[in-house]
């Protein structure tokens, strides 16, 4: 259970920064409203809260994410912007996931 919810967490803190970055990347690549930047900064300080909720340190919870943060971008390019992963891109995201399940829930000793 404290894996699920781990995983839960680190779901939620990736949406938050990948949809915040991508709100504010909208307001200065396409020129749309800054009410999104303003909407994008809520979204990316409730990213920033997120991670606190994680059963690890603070350097191994953000190690650990950036390999979440691999996967979710590569499916936000795949859903959001219509851009296929390829192999490199499948291969990529699986090793960056295998590298989150060590980092983070590898048994440690002590």
């Amino acid at each position: 259970m404290i894996i699920a919810r781990s995983l839960f967490f680190f779901v939620l803190a990736g949406l938050c920064e990948i949809g915040g970055g991508y709100l504010i990347w909208l307001w200065l690549r396409e020129r749309r409203s800054a009410w999104l930047a303003v909407l994008g900064a809520i979204i990316l300080f409730a990213y920033a809260v997120i991670p606190t909720l994680q059963p690890a340190p603070f350097g191994r919870v953000y190690a650990a994410y950036g390999g979440i943060f691999i996967v979710l971008s590569i499916l936000w390019g795949w859903k959001v912007e219509g851009a296929v992963p390829d192999r490199p891109d499948i291969i990529g995201g699986l090793i960056a996931l295998i590298g989150v399940l060590v980092i983070m829930y590898w048994p440690r000793g002590g």
